[in-house]
């Protein structure tokens, strides 16, 4: 019997797949262009904190910093505060590829949410935000139990 947990599981399996097979023309990872949306957003982001906000080990993602600065994508430059730490930016070669990135991901959606009325997308992100409001409520009460 499936149950919600699986049903969306699977359901962002078959998202993350698609994605992938779109975004591999455009020569980064579901992994890099997760870092440079971020960073297109908080440009200038201390790499510990990069990983933090992305959920990754601080490891995993400075080599994935490696990777894209090797490509030209990111540069990174001494914290001016902490010498100790690395501020990543995005250099003009990345500009061009978040904006196809932005379409791809406009279409993807196009394409995932076709047939779907605006009331049940709206539902849909609804129950979603509630299932998250509850496990975070969970997970607080575990934590401050376990203290």
């Amino acid at each position: 019997m499936e149950t919600f947990g699986f049903e969306v599981a699977e359901t962002a399996l078959a998202m993350r797949r698609d994605f992938d097979r779109r975004a591999s023309a455009l020569g980064v990872t579901r992994a890099q262009w997760r870092v440079l949306v971020r960073l297109a957003a908080t440009d200038g982001a201390r790499q510990v904190d990069l990983a933090e906000a992305l959920d990754v080990e601080p490891i995993t993602l400075c080599r994935m910093i490696d990777r894209l600065e090797e490509a030209g994508f990111v540069k990174r430059r001494r914290d001016e505060i902490d010498r100790r730490a690395w501020n990543i930016y995005l250099t003009g070669k990345a500009k061009p590829v978040l904006d196809e990135v932005h379409s791809l991901a406009s279409q993807f959606h196009e394409d995932a949410l076709m047939g779907i009325s605006e009331d049940d997308r709206r539902r849909a992100l609804a129950v979603l935000a509630q299932v998250r409001a509850n496990l975070n409520r969970s997970s607080a009460a575990n934590t401050r139990k376990a203290s």
